[in-house]
């Protein structure tokens, strides 16, 4: 299951949004308002975190020599 973020959109633009998580299936539709309090809600996109490799790979230390 995948955890995404999602924040309240305020009636008011002076009001700061609440944001919290909530954990899916990815097949699953986005939210469309907050179980708390039934305001509307939009997911948040943000960045994950990969995995960076530097120098050779993996594969190429495989090769015969020479």
């Amino acid at each position: 299951m995948a955890t995404y973020i999602y924040e309240t959109v305020p009636k008011n633009p002076k009001q700061k949004p609440r944001r919290f998580e909530a954990q899916q299936k990815m097949s699953d539709p986005a939210l469309k308002t907050d179980p708390k309090t039934g305001e509307p809600v939009r997911r948040v996109i943000v960045g994950g975190s990969g995995w960076v490799t530097h120098g050779a790979s993996i594969l190429s230390m495989n090769t015969k020599k020479r």
